[in-house]
């Protein structure tokens, strides 16, 4: 069926491509112009009757018609898939967009065989109910077009930023890219104070998930920074003020900072590590 927009194949039918998918066609992105290569018989069925879309088991065969494809296999999948495609996507010569967690643009065009032009990207989980914080690099070969597509399709899953140095995406993956669990690991902690303090689950939970719904949405909403924000609701000698302090004292700012410092390195050693891969 004759579609408007330009073909989007996807490689791997997890859950990114699922989320990028459901934004997508909620943007008005035709199903007929989406189509998903997925090996597990029981997800294509799934993915094909939840959106519409054309599913195949054959990577090569969901390339077909394509000017973009987006790779989204488990990083230890990268090298086998992409060799297995390579012919194939340097005679065609579509958009190359990576979700791919650690795997640097020039491996996958090594894997692929040629300097083919490539979007790598770092979603969060977020992205699953199209809530992300997505982290681009484009390689040289990316021209304007290039980069407009790929944000179109990756702003379907939330907001998007542009870094200039593919390193940067080691900082990104630190901060938006582990950064879900940091805040999970707070709402956690917090959830069990208020238990700690008399209250029963379920209203500690709920308590804290709505208090970090509210945050989040006032700092979304105010042009203010965190820390404006957090002076607005620190009254002098009050509750609050009394708590960060304990905070302070811990030294929380300084134990973030090695956080992130501790994931940026991690980041920089799976990716080097894939670098290595023949």
């Amino acid at each position: 069926m004759p579609t408007s927009k330009p073909s989007i194949a996807f490689i791997g039918g997890g859950n990114m491509a699922s989320s990028l998918i459901a934004g997508l066609i909620a943007d008005g992105y035709p199903p007929a112009a989406l189509c998903v290569a997925e090996p597990d018989a029981t997800r294509r069925e799934d993915l094909r009757a939840r959106f519409g879309v054309r599913t195949v088991a054959d990577n090569r065969e969901a390339l077909a018609g394509a000017t973009t494809l987006v790779l989204c296999v488990k990083p230890q999948l990268a090298p086998a898939v992409c060799r297995e495609i390579g012919n194939l996507v340097c005679q065609l010569g579509p958009l190359v967009i990576s979700i791919m967690a650690g795997v640097p643009e020039a491996a996958i065009q090594r894997w692929l065989g040629s300097p083919v032009p490539v979007v790598r990207s770092m979603p969060n989980t977020p992205a699953m109910v199209q809530t992300g914080a997505i982290g681009l690099h484009a390689s040289p070969e990316v021209g304007d077009d290039g980069r407009n597509r790929a944000e179109t399709i990756l702003r379907a899953a939330g907001l998007t930023r542009w870094v200039e140095d593919e390193a940067q995406i080691d900082a990104v993956t630190a901060i938006s890219g582990s950064g879900p669990a940091y805040f999970f690991l707070l709402m956690e902690a917090l959830e069990q104070a208020g238990i700690d303090l008399g209250l029963d689950a379920e209203t500690a939970r709920l308590l804290t998930i709505q208090t970090a719904l509210g945050a989040a949405r006032m700092a979304v909403e105010s042009d203010a920074p965190p820390a404006q924000l957090r002076a607005q609701v620190t009254s002098p000698g009050g509750t609050t003020e009394r708590a960060l302090a304990v905070f302070t004292e811990a030294g929380l700012s300084e134990l973030v900072g090695r956080a992130a410092h501790a994931a940026r390195e991690r980041a920089v050693e799976i990716s080097k590590t894939l670098m290595e891969q023949s």
